[in-house]
């Protein structure tokens, strides 16, 4: 199987060592409580080890290049070997791609461990940390000190109180997605025996396009060891679970315990779907659900329809109706939660599949340089105000932006005004459309909703407009390099709101196209023209 992650890059100073400012003396070198039994716990699962640090001291001349190599010399006298270590020279001012927040560190350190930055994991005590992760695709996992301010530590994906515990955090990652034994049999049944593989496998998801987007690569795990898979969805996923990879046969319900605007329960309909799941000839099921969702339901229906063996997260006691009872922690992000019930179930992704999402579209060699900007969300509350978003659409084309518009069959209205006389409206397309389209951009700048995890799907950069209702770690863009955008302290935090609670909609409201502009510059997208004038905030 494909591990989560190949290597850990480290911060420096006030990660690995205690912040000594632009030190060139060996002698002050000390390291961080726990650090050394943290890094061989590492180093002993496999991972390889690298250095990420900005040291404008050497520009500044506060100290020599020989200074800065002695440092790092007794650095590793005292922690062990590291595989790579990458140093930015520079200060602010200079506007290198290597300086953290920009993602040029994370990107070299990858190469040069012969891997890439969405299989590397960052552990860093500030947000620049974090945002170079973030920038370059990569994982973040922040220990703050005390100098790292609160609204750094609300936005990190996540965070761990030391070095000992971020490394069990990445451990206990890695362990998720490591398979069980499957059960044995002959191999004519499909069970796991003699061949290895399962015969027809029920993957379920029932829930918007995003959540069927996530749910990708344990699709994928199950795919890589059944002879079939028949996926049960609803209408809201439908037209993105006929775009994932591994997918045999769709059955399309809706079920009343997952639809966010339910019917009453129908006994006919559900006998129905019971007869149904019967026809699929299944002889197991794997179900997945996000974490405020039941899989019992379900598990009692596929059970009265004949499937042997049903394996599901449930926290409550599910008595006969499941047979692999999985559990997992509330921080995973929902694609590992996904491959980590495959995993339960005994799949797993093969060599060469990193886990990242993925869609059956093709992805163009070279990008075009127009942005696309998406301004409807699924729930409202992660919706940017149009207003922002249309003075957004107007600065980027001033810069020299193509922009593009895109929104839903529900959407155009929306769309249209987004897009003023500076962008343009994209019009109507299918989901495999939409896809396309992302396919070809340089950037999607999109809010949290279906389209950024598309964007995921085909490497894509985002710039993410995430509210803060559900947590970023969670349900953030995926191993695609993103730049995080509005106030993940608002007071809607965490709430899980559908519609915003706060007046004025805080978190969104106050992204300004400077800010967006600056993002783009991040992640390295330029415009098609100069421009050399000022952008309002």
């Amino acid at each position: 199987m494909t591990a989560l992650f190949d290597a850990v890059l480290f911060d420096r100073d006030g990660t690995l060592v205690v912040d000594v400012p632009y030190n060139g003396d060996p002698d002050r070198v000390q390291p961080m409580p726990g650090a050394r039994e943290a890094l061989d716990r590492l180093r002993a699962a496999g991972l390889r080890l690298g250095v990420v640090t900005n040291q404008s001291g050497l520009a500044r001349g506060y100290f020599t290049g020989d200074q800065l190599t002695a440092v790092h010399r007794r650095i590793e006298e005292l922690l062990g070997p590291f595989d790579t270590c990458q140093v930015c020279p520079h200060d602010d001012s200079a506007g290198c791609p290597c300086r953290k927040p920009a993602p040029g560190l994370v990107d070299a350190a990858a190469a040069a461990l012969g891997t890439t930055a969405r299989r590397c994991v960052v552990v860093g005590d500030i947000g620049r940390d974090m945002e170079a992760a973030l920038a370059a695709g990569a994982a973040g996992i922040m220990v703050p000190t005390e100098i790292t301010m609160p609204a750094e530590v609300a936005a990190a994906p996540e965070t761990a109180v030391d070095l000992a515990e971020a490394a069990d955090l990445i451990l206990r990652r890695q362990a998720l997605l490591t398979p069980a034994p499957r059960p044995g049999g002959s191999g004519t049944t499909g069970r796991a025996g003699t061949t290895g593989r399962a015969g027809t496998v029920l993957a379920v998801r029932s829930d918007s396009a995003g959540d069927m987007l996530v749910t990708g690569p344990g699709i994928r795990a199950i795919a890589a060891g059944a002879d079939r898979v028949v996926l049960l969805c609803g209408p809201r996923g439908r037209a993105a679970a006929e775009l994932l990879p591994g997918v045999d046969e769709i059955v399309e319900w809706r079920l009343p315990w997952i639809d966010p605007e339910p019917g009453p329960v129908d006994p006919d309909d559900m006998r129905a779907l019971t007869e149904r799941l019967r026809a699929t000839g299944a002889e197991e099921a794997v179900v997945f659900t996000s974490f405020h969702q039941s899989a019992l339901p379900l598990a009692l229906l596929l059970r009265m329809a004949g499937v042997g063996r049903i394996t599901a997260i449930s926290d409550d006691y599910p008595g006969s109706l499941l047979d692999v009872r999985h559990r997992v922690p509330d921080d995973l992000p929902e694609p590992e939660r996904a491959r980590s019930v495959a995993a339960a179930a005994g799949f797993a992704l093969p060599d060469g599949d990193d886990g990242g999402l993925r869609v059956s579209v093709a992805v163009p060699p070279t990008r075009s340089r127009y942005v696309v900007v998406h301004p409807g969300a699924s729930v409202e509350a992660r919706s940017c105000p149009p207003e922002n978003l249309r003075r957004i659409v107007a600065a980027l084309a001033a810069a020299g932006h193509e922009v593009l518009v895109t929104g839903g069959p529900g959407e155009r209205r929306l769309a249209s005004y987004v897009a003023g006389t500076s962008g343009t409206d994209a019009g109507p397309t299918s989901m495999a459309g939409l896809a396309e389209l992302i396919a070809g951009a340089a950037c999607v700048i999109v809010g949290n909703t279906g389209p950024a995890h598309l964007a995921a799907a085909v490497g894509t950069p985002v710039i993410s407009l995430f509210a803060p209702t559900v947590p970023y770690g969670r349900w953030g863009p995926y191993r695609v390099p993103a730049v995080r955008l509005g106030d993940a302290a608002a007071a809607c935090r965490d709430t899980r709101a559908i519609r915003c609670p706060v007046p004025g909609h805080p978190c969104l409201s106050q992204i300004g196209p400077r800010d967006v502009l600056h993002a783009l510059r991040r992640i390295g997208v330029t415009p098609h023209k100069p421009y050399f004038g000022e952008v309002a905030a």
